[in-house]
């Protein structure tokens, strides 16, 4: 368990793979990314991170920041890139979820 800032959100879609892994791709030239069909996670040398885990009828997000960071604008710039990848879908990630086991 980490003491970082967290955040868990909820995008409902039936797209959750593809996104998951479109974001994980764009983010692989200036982050650490894993990711396969299922889940992924992306890790900034500046601290940010986002875990993603694809359900068949929505993908869950947990964002992480470094402590004394600022969790909305990471939050923010998370769910600003999800939207554009879902332009073909209105596409709306709900940050009151709970952590996921």
């Amino acid at each position: 368990m980490t003491d970082q800032p967290a955040a868990y959100g909820i995008a409902r879609t039936l797209s959750a793979s593809k996104y998951l892994q479109q974001l994980c791709k764009h983010w692989s030239h200036k982050a650490e990314t894993q990711f396969d069909a299922a889940e992924g996670s992306v890790r900034f040398d500046s601290g940010e991170e986002v875990f993603l885990a694809a359900k068949p009828d929505a993908l869950h997000v947990t964002a992480r920041v470094k402590v004394g960071d600022d969790l909305d604008a990471w939050k923010k710039v998370i769910a600003e890139h999800l939207i554009r990848f879902a332009f073909r879908e209105e596409l709306d990630v709900d940050w009151t979820g709970k952590d996921l086991p």
